[in-house]
């Protein structure tokens, strides 16, 4: 979890910073943060077109010019030709609808969040597909020693 808010550093986004770890026996395959997509301007250059439109966190996914987290350590695992398929998904929140759909897909067993996200349509859709889900508390980051 840790990696997964040091990823949300490289977030583009004005009003989220999250972070996304994919792990599977104990070993990273793919990171991703919310940014626009590859090589076009974000909101850091042109500002957030949902603050804009007075779009509330958690509904119209469709209004942003950034890739979610989730969607991009998923993409970037399919580019690197990397099977997620009975991985972890560490993300600092819960995710979106859409994100859990491609979750889902990709095969992902196991989603821990840090801290929730106004969408909650997720739910139903990890019941569902049977995908387990927890919260961590963040408080809790702590390195230890193991000797």
């Amino acid at each position: 979890m840790k990696l997964a808010w040091l990823a949300a550093e490289r977030s583009t986004c004005l009003r989220h910073h999250v972070g996304c770890v994919i792990v599977k026996n104990k070993r990273i395959l793919s990171t991703g943060y919310n940014g626009a997509p590859a090589n076009l301007p974000d909101c850091l250059e042109l500002g957030c077109l949902r603050d804009q439109l007075k779009i509330p966190s958690g509904q119209r996914h469709e209004i942003c010019r950034a890739i979610h987290a989730e969607q991009n350590a998923i993409i970037q695992g399919s580019v690197m030709g990397t099977s997620l398929v009975g991985a972890t998904l560490y993300c600092t929140h819960s995710p979106c609808v859409l994100c859990a759909k491609m979750i889902i897909n990709a095969g992902i067993i196991k989603v821990i969040a840090g801290q929730p996200y106004p969408d909650k349509s997720y739910v139903d859709l990890f019941n569902q597909a049977k995908i387990e889900f927890y919260t961590l508390d963040i408080n809790n980051l702590t390195i230890s020693q193991k000797i």
